[in-house]
């Protein structure tokens, strides 16, 4: 085994050692900052903050949808009324929420609010997203798949009125052109209240 020995001034010095005591002592450089995330998603909605917290969201035309981060939930109350569109509207919102999986699905169940419904955000388990922005962007994106729905239901509404209150000429036929009859329709002159005399059978 060969030994290589360095003498003289050819010889190589190892590099010095300083060592520092008291407070004069170079501390030691703080922790790099965690990278700030990027921006994955964007949306835009008519939304306002409660004063205890709450997320209420009004873009939607049959439901005001509330995120209740202090409660963990989301609760859909009715906008102006109960009507037959409310239930449909409420069913599809957490259906779509169940299936993102941000809602628990044996959750769902109607609040202590008339016509209201909710249920439960589910909680992260790796603490990589927070379930509540998570909450809100699934809440736009409903809200976006809903609109074509109700322009085109507005639309219909429209023309209909339009319809019935300013025809077009082909629609439509002048005062006088449609010559009257003594009996016309449901109008039976001798009848009492129904049309071709069925009420009849209940005279006796």
């Amino acid at each position: 085994m060969a030994i290589n020995v360095e003498i003289g001034d050819e010889a190589t010095t190892p590099d010095p050692i300083t060592i520092r005591i008291g407070d004069k002592a170079a501390a030691p450089p703080p922790p790099a900052p965690p990278p700030k995330p990027k921006l994955q998603k964007k949306i835009s909605l008519n939304a306002r903050k409660s004063v205890d917290g709450n997320l209420m969201i009004f873009d939607h035309d049959d439901l005001d949808i509330v995120i209740m981060p202090a409660k963990n939930k989301v609760v859909a109350f009715p906008k102006d009324g109960i009507t037959d569109s409310i239930y449909p509207a409420q069913d599809r919102l957490f259906y779509h929420l169940v299936k993102k999986g941000i809602v628990e699905s044996n959750s769902v169940h109607g609040g202590n609010v008339y016509g209201s419904m909710e249920g439960s955000i589910v909680a992260s388990y790796d603490n990589t997203v927070d379930p509540i922005e998570m909450a809100v962007f699934l809440v736009g994106q409903f809200v976006k798949e809903e609109t074509p729905y109700y322009s085109l239901f507005k639309k219909q509404e429209k023309e209909l009125h339009q319809d019935l209150t300013n025809p077009d000429d082909e629609d439509s036929t002048e005062l006088g052109e449609v010559p009257h009859q003594e009996k016309k329709g449901s109008l039976r002159p001798g009848y009492i209240r129904g049309p071709y005399g069925m009420t009849s059978f209940y005279r006796y």
